[in-house]
């Protein structure tokens, strides 16, 4: 991953009797990002049975990516997910323009921004 890359780790818990809406309204989303959204780079999705909870990991191309996917795909989305789900916290993992915070903290979610310090990857 270069230091433009976006990593987004949110979760969504259903809301009793809607587990199996909440992961076909994700299989749904994260066909749309694969078919439509070429800064989605890669999108997984992880469900804890226990506790009705969906946690998603996004990591888009940039900041440029992740505000399309959420004036697009997300935004088409949130309203029918508040219906059935509660958003967990999300943590955008990258350098994120202020405007976007404003954006996302607009939306109601409780964000944590934090750009990348250090690391490494194996390839």
């Amino acid at each position: 991953m270069n230091n433009q890359t976006v990593m987004v780790v949110y979760s969504w818990t259903a809301k009793e009797g809607k587990a199996e809406e909440l992961k076909a309204i994700y299989t749904e989303v994260t066909e749309q990002m694969k078919t439509n959204e070429p800064g989605a780079m890669k999108v997984q999705c992880f469900f804890d049975k226990s506790t009705s909870r969906l946690v998603v990991l996004d990591v888009f191309a940039d900041a440029g990516a992740v505000g399309f996917h959420l004036g697009t795909t997300a935004g088409a989305h949130f309203n029918d997910l508040l219906q059935i789900a509660t958003p967990g916290e999300f943590l955008f993992c990258g350098e994120i323009p202020e405007e976007m915070k404003q954006a996302a903290v607009g939306m109601g979610l409780k964000a944590t921004f934090a750009p990348r310090v250090f690391g490494f990857k194996r390839d």
